[in-house]
């Protein structure tokens, strides 16, 4: 296949498709996917560390404020329908409607060159997002089960986020 010299290809794997699903047809459509998804999961990776920092000051429904809602995977039974409410239309408002995506602007006043090495640092960066997101999940559900990492902090080994 011809994908070595796309934008993400980086060493030492080159183009990582090992079980050749990538064909010239949908090439294009897994990047494009591959790339939302990486987005995705760095807005998780936020989700999942700044409520361990900073709990905003407002209800996420009436009478629920933000500061009861426990960090973590413990969240989605304490949020009630109407914050999940909220939350499923800003999502699929910003989906739908293309909404918070940097446009071409930035793009125009880059060489081919700059522009390959800037699609290629952030689809490395949602890749590292990707692990990180599964990472937390996993640690955060050993925690509900009351696995070795049974403890109150979400984030363990920074010490200096709880004082």
């Amino acid at each position: 296949m011809g994908f070595e010299g796309e934008a993400g290809v980086t060493a030492p794997l080159g183009f990582f498709d090992p079980l050749n699903l990538a064909t010239e047809d949908n090439f294009e459509q897994y990047r494009t996917a591959e790339l939302k998804h990486g987005r995705v999961a760095q807005l998780a990776v936020i989700g999942y560390v700044v409520p361990e920092i900073f709990k905003f000051p407002f209800d996420i429904a009436p009478g629920v404020p933000c500061t009861s809602v426990p960090s973590g995977i413990a969240a989605i039974s304490a949020i009630p329908a109407l914050g999940w409410f909220q939350m499923f239309f800003l999502i699929g408002s910003v989906d739908y409607y293309g909404f918070l995506i940097l446009g071409d602007t930035e793009a125009k006043d880059k060489s081919p060159e700059e522009l390959k090495e800037l699609k290629t640092k952030e689809l490395n960066n949602g890749r590292l997002a990707m692990i990180a997101t599964l990472e937390l999940l996993r640690h955060d559900s050993q925690k509900l089960v009351g696995g070795m990492y049974a403890d109150d902090n979400l984030i363990t080994g920074l010490p200096f986020l709880y004082q």
